[in-house]
């Protein structure tokens, strides 16, 4: 090799000659092998995450629901909805590990050693996405129908309709997509001419997405506002879900704006995997919450004369303000104690309504369900 071929000779732009099956040749070259090498490793540790991230889930959610609880349609929603990413983001990770995506495969476009089981894995992929898009909009349309039981009737028909809408309307453009890339997968076609199906499905589900949490998050903000001006402000169940309701409308809507401008492969994944650990996970912090505070507001029983504590055991004399006192009660104690009772700014008597106003919007969602 001469000095002036050496000079202008890159070694990592090489190409190599591989033959088809009736020996004709075709070259590769290491730049569009190093980008199909970097494609399958980031993908497939974007996929890995989601798999990993919703089994950790699912498992939290079967052991820290209560009993009591498993019962709810919300629950088992959630719970077949992280099962479906699950097995989704599975067989994702089976394709880039699979006969599909060999070398010799994608560059000469021969699958023929590809089984009717890879086929159909691949095929289920797109059916599960659809099925998990379903899941999650009858999570959502559920949770704003019970959270606008205490609208208007007028307005509530119309925030029901419009809700149903959205939500028929993004899972008619994913069961367009799903037969589409079924269609494509078992014929060996590009996908390329339907990216504006690809596009649409994407914004549709964002739309739908980033409604359902508005609409949820602003009747909530309502009714914090409302405990507010009552006086009943402290952290608690409602504005826990408060937080995860705003949470579940910026993460993914994030999500599904940056996959036009990063390129990330399969970017859009992602936005169904947030929102399908994040409904699961409010109504988790939520009811610990709620179970604390009931825990902790607990009112002092007595047996037998003697004042119990919140573990059973006997204290050494009734409770007056906070107090264990041994003895009778002067005057001045007996009257400071009974005003502190009949006032109702006391703040006992605050935590005591705190408690009643969440467990009566605990109520009004039961009375919306056994409504609807």
């Amino acid at each position: 090799m001469s000095m002036a071929t050496s000079a202008t000779f890159d070694p990592f732009s090489q190409s190599f000659t591989l033959l088809l099956r009736d020996g004709t040749p075709f070259n590769v070259t290491l730049n569009e092998l190093d980008d199909f090498i970097l494609y399958s490793v980031q993908i497939s540790i974007n996929y890995a995450a989601q798999l990993g991230a919703c089994l950790s889930f699912l498992i939290v959610l079967l052991v820290l629901t209560k009993p009591d609880k498993r019962s709810s349609p919300i629950f088992a929603i959630n719970a077949v909805a992280l099962t479906l990413n699950f097995l989704r983001t599975l067989l994702q990770c089976l394709y880039f590990t699979g006969p599909f995506n060999k070398v010799y495969a994608y560059f000469a476009v021969d699958y023929s050693k590809v089984s009717p089981s890879d086929y159909a894995n691949q095929v289920a992929i797109t059916v599960l996405t659809w099925v998990l898009l379903v899941c999650v909009e009858v999570s959502l349309l559920l949770q704003v129908r019970v959270v606008c039981v205490t609208v208007r009737r007028g307005y509530r028909h119309l925030i029901l309709a419009f809700s149903v809408m959205t939500a028929g309307l993004a899972i008619c453009f994913r069961l367009a997509f799903c037969i589409e890339n079924a269609k494509s997968i078992l014929s060996l076609e590009s996908l390329f001419p339907l990216r504006w199906l690809a596009s649409a499905t994407n914004i549709t589900t964002s739309i739908s997405i980033c409604w359902f949490c508005a609409a949820f998050i602003t009747k909530l903000g309502f009714a914090l506002d409302q405990r507010k001006k009552l006086g009943v402000g402290a952290f608690g169940p409602m504005q826990i879900i408060f937080i995860m309701g705003c949470q579940t409308l910026i993460i993914p809507a994030i999500f599904s704006i940056i996959q036009y401008f990063v390129d990330l492969p399969s970017m859009d994944s992602n936005v169904l995997t947030l929102v399908t650990i994040f409904m699961p996970l409010s109504s988790l912090w939520a009811s610990a919450s709620l179970d604390y505070r009931k825990q902790s507001t607990a009112k002092p029983k007595f047996h037998g004369g003697i004042l119990l504590g919140s573990n059973g055991t006997a204290s050494t004399g009734p409770l007056v303000n906070k107090k264990c006192l041994v003895g009778p009660l002067s005057d001045s104690e007996t009257a400071t104690s009974s005003s502190s009772q009949s006032n109702p700014s006391s703040p006992s008597n605050i935590r005591d309504q705190e408690v009643n106003v969440d467990l009566e919007s605990q109520k009004m969602v039961v009375r919306g369900l056994r409504h609807n």
